[in-house]
């Protein structure tokens, strides 16, 4: 991956992240947050 395109994903993803702050208070960020933890606990009954 070249540096470009690691910049242009980086600001792609900083973009989403302050629409979903602006647009809904950051609710999606925050149940994927929690969806990720319950997959982490999954993952680790699986070690």
């Amino acid at each position: 991956m070249t540096d470009r395109i690691a910049l242009v994903l980086g600001l792609v993803l900083v973009a989403l992240i302050l629409t979903d702050v602006l647009a809904n208070g950051g609710d999606v960020l925050l149940f994927l947050a929690r969806k990720f933890a319950g997959f982490l606990d999954y993952l680790m009954f699986w070690r």
